[in-house]
C-alpha cells in the first residue's frame, strides 16, 4: 500500500511558476513509475507527466509545450512537478499517482494503482 500526499498548490498569476510536491509513504517508492494528472471542472482527468522508477525516462503531455518538468528524489520518497509560464488553462486539481505502466501507457490513468487526494492550482489572468 502506498499513500500519496500532494502539496504546493495555490493561487498564482499567469506567467508565474509553481512547484508541486508529492510525498509517498512506504519503502517501495522506487518500484513505481510516478505520474501527475490534472482535472479541471467539467473535464476528464488528463495526463500531465510521468517519470520512471529511477528517473531515466520522463513523458509529458504534448500540450504542455515544455513548460513543466517532473523529477523525483528516491532518497526522500518525493516526486516533483515544476511548472513555469503558467496559463489560466492550467487551472485544475493536480493528482499524484503511482503505478507500473509500460512506457507506451504512462498517459493512461487506468495503469496506475495509487492516487493522492489532489492539490488545487488556480492561475488567474
Amino acid at each position: 500500500q502506498v499513500q500519496l500526499i500532494e502539496s504546493g498548490g495555490g493561487l498564482v498569476q499567469a506567467g508565474d511558476s509553481l512547484r508541486l510536491s508529492c510525498a509517498a509513504s512506504g519503502r517501495t517508492f522506487n518500484t513505481y513509475t510516478m505520474g501527475w494528472f490534472r482535472q479541471a471542472p467539467g473535464k476528464e482527468r488528463e495526463f500531465v507527466a510521468a517519470i520512471s522508477r529511477f528517473g531515466g525516462r520522463t513523458d509529458y503531455a504534448d500540450s504542455l509545450e515544455g513548460r513543466f518538468t517532473i523529477s523525483r528524489d528516491n532518497a526522500k520518497n518525493v516526486v516533483y512537478l515544476q511548472m513555469s509560464s503558467l496559463k489560466p488553462e492550467d487551472t485544475a486539481v493536480y493528482y499524484c499517482t503511482a503505478g507500473s505502466p509500460t512506457s507506451s501507457s504512462s498517459h493512461l490513468p487506468g495503469r496506475y494503482d495509487y492516487w493522492g487526494q489532489g492539490t488545487q492550482v488556480t492561475v488567474s489572468s
